[in-house]
């Protein structure tokens, strides 16, 4: 029986992507989902997708932006199914572009999804976990988390952020509670479908069409570090496409 089998899984930006691919695998493998995302309808959808698969899930709509938003998915877990063993901070946005296109709106949604969103399904789930006495936080940064290129600066500030604070959660967890970082590079997810720069757009387009890695190779590698035993914490992994520079 796999070490995923029964465990109540929270997953933010459920909706697509990285989210959906989480999903679908950790539900094959017999975990509890909890999905979370801005979609309904595509929460929805998955939700039934599982269920027809013979697995188990649960949505709520969920705009990380908002803190209650997030309490309230956290919540859910707990309602029913008694629990919360892991909460997987996925949700992210990617409108880079150069700093020079002042496109301060898409600054802040970057910080307001990609930093404040973990920090508020950290204030979310902490407690939870704290009380329990066991929880493992996955959140997740990327490969531009490790290395600044022209155009991602600020997206590349708000995954420095998440490795950061995750860094600092796990020092701070004790050894009852795991806090892994999970570092993608270009995974075909549809982030690129964000961007309001053209140029910056199409750059991401012909990435993913290139050698971009699916995102059910992200899923396998969050599998990987939840099904590992509780006295084991993977703190970060870094995967990426072998094409990529």
């Amino acid at each position: 029986m796999s070490e995923i089998t029964g465990k109540v899984v929270a997953i933010t930006g459920a909706s697509s992507g990285i989210g959906e691919a989480t999903a679908l695998l950790l539900a094959e493998r017999g975990a509890k989902v909890v999905l979370g995302a801005r979609r309904s309808d595509q929460l929805e959808a998955l939700t039934a997708r599982i269920a027809d698969a013979g697995g188990e899930a649960s949505f709520v709509r969920t705009d990380v932006t908002r803190r209650e938003d997030v309490a309230k998915l956290v919540g859910v877990a707990g309602e029913r199914y008694g629990r919360l063993d892991v909460l997987v901070n996925n949700a992210g946005v990617m409108p880079i572009s150069p700093l020079d296109d002042l496109r301060v709106e898409d600054w802040e949604d970057m910080i307001d999804v990609n930093i404040k969103g973990v920090l508020y399904g950290i204030a979310a789930a902490l407690p939870v976990f704290r009380e329990q006495g066991f929880g493992h936080f996955v959140n997740t940064a990327s490969t531009a988390g490790h290395r600044i290129v022209p155009n991602q600066s600020v997206y590349a500030a708000t995954k420095f952020a998440v490795r950061t604070i995750s860094e600092g959660l796990r020092q701070e967890a004790g050894d009852k509670l795991r806090v892994t970082i999970i570092s993608p590079g270009y995974t075909r997810t549809g982030f690129e479908d964000g961007v309001t720069n053209p140029a910056m757009k199409a750059q991401l387009a012909k990435a993913r069409d290139t050698f971009a890695m699916p995102a059910s190779a992200v899923a396998r590698t969050i599998a990987f570090a939840i099904e590992q035993p509780a006295d084991i914490d993977v703190s970060e992994i870094i995967i990426r496409p072998t094409a990529q520079a």
